[in-house]
């Protein structure tokens, strides 16, 4: 791997977010843990480059987070969709994911990075927030996306390198 500066990414926010997923990964104490998001971005906040992610309360992987100051968001190629997708769809809490799909963390300036990564962001935690249904001025993803009403946590995290 070779370190970067957040400045220097040459990467497309929507292809790498929306298509090809991010997998936030984090760990506290010797658990690590890894979980699909599909949700998020990257931009400039209090004048440093920052991530924003958001993960549901009940998720295994925002309980490790909430317990860590540092993460990583990792970008994976192609040929890791079928693990992905199992780390989408099965908890931390019941099994070793990253044993199980064969996956091994490496820690770069502090934070869990997956060694299969194609590109990897390390992140510090700035700011949390759990998002409040009073503040949707559009009320169709409310409906649409939260029917049980386990609205997302916002993590807005500093990136500190790639």
């Amino acid at each position: 791997m070779q370190k970067i500066s957040p400045y220097e990414l040459a990467v497309n926010p929507f292809e790498a977010i929306h298509h090809q997923w991010a997998m936030v990964t984090t760990q506290s104490g010797e658990k690590v843990n890894t979980m699909v998001a599909s949700w998020g971005g990257v931009g400039i906040m209090w004048n440093r480059p920052v991530t924003w992610v958001f993960l549901r309360p009940q998720r295994f992987t925002r309980e490790l987070l909430d317990r860590s100051e540092r993460f990583s968001v990792c970008f994976l190629p192609e040929q890791y969709r079928q693990q992905m997708n199992y780390c989408g769809s099965h908890s931390g809490r019941a099994e070793e994911k990253l044993a199980v799909c064969g996956f091994e963390a490496v820690a770069l300036d502090g934070a869990p990075v997956l060694t299969q990564s194609e590109l990897a962001l390390t992140c510090r935690k700035l700011y949390r927030q759990p998002m409040d249904p009073a503040c949707f001025l559009d009320h169709e993803p409310d409906s649409r996306w939260y029917p049980e009403k386990d609205y997302h946590i916002m993590y807005v995290s500093e990136i500190l390198g790639a």
